[in-house]
């Protein structure tokens, strides 16, 4: 699903924040990206998602090589992603049911067909009662999960997280990692960067480890 090759990542005239990294990604697979803060973990998911392009080396994305794929078929390719943003990027004036909502209601389904399963999920992440009120009267954790639902709603072939439990309890934590794995379950490609190591503790998950810029350790799950 995803390759990358001797990849390098600089911005502007600045020192590389990623250097030489290949690795592949198996569709169906579960992978925690590891590091400290300021290994570049960010950026490599901004990589996957299209929202950056890559200094150097080559980036292959559902089969399709970044360096020749049209930018027109960009937007196409990102709704096959869902990604869970540190900022969270809420919509201020929608509601969380709304925010929520809204990839489905952008690829064309009809509320009557959705706002059932919007409601569960809400009601999933602990939001049920919270549903209908904005970002701005929420709580840093309470529009993390949000964000999360969000991205999980429309089962995409690929989640990106990016610090997804970072603002939440523990219970509330290991709760959505039980959500990603259920979504994995179903045959989406799930890749969380975090640097809590606890969240490995009880996830038969496979490990990838950034530091400096560098892929150091790539771990196969353990069963």
């Amino acid at each position: 699903m995803i390759r990358f090759e001797n990849v390098g990542m600089r911005y502007s005239t600045g020192p590389e924040v990623l250097r030489d990294v290949t690795f592949t990604l198996e569709g169906g697979s579960f992978t925690f990206l590891t590091g400290p803060s300021g290994a570049g973990k960010t950026t490599l998911l901004k990589l996957m998602f299209l929202s950056e392009p890559p200094s150097r080396g080559l980036i292959t994305l559902f089969g399709y090589d970044l360096a020749t794929t049209r930018r027109a078929e960009f937007p196409a390719l990102r709704r096959r992603i869902g990604v869970v943003f540190q900022d969270f990027r809420l919509l201020d004036h929608l509601s969380a049911f709304e925010n929520v909502a809204l990839p489905l209601r952008l690829s064309g389904r009809r509320p009557r067909d959705y706002i059932a399963d919007v409601e569960e999920l809400l009601n999933w992440v602990g939001l049920g009662e919270r549903m209908w009120s904005k970002p701005p009267t929420l709580s840093g954790g309470e529009q993390q999960r949000v964000a999360i639902a969000r991205a999980v709603v429309a089962k995409p072939d690929l989640l990106l997280a990016d610090e997804p439990t970072g603002n939440v309890d523990p219970d509330m934590g290991k709760r959505l990692i039980r959500l990603f794995a259920e979504l994995n379950r179903f045959g989406t490609t799930v890749l969380i960067a975090t640097h809590d190591r606890t969240l490995l503790e009880n996830t038969h998950a496979r490990e990838m480890r950034l530091v400096d810029g560098r892929l150091v350790e790539l771990r196969a799950s353990r069963q």
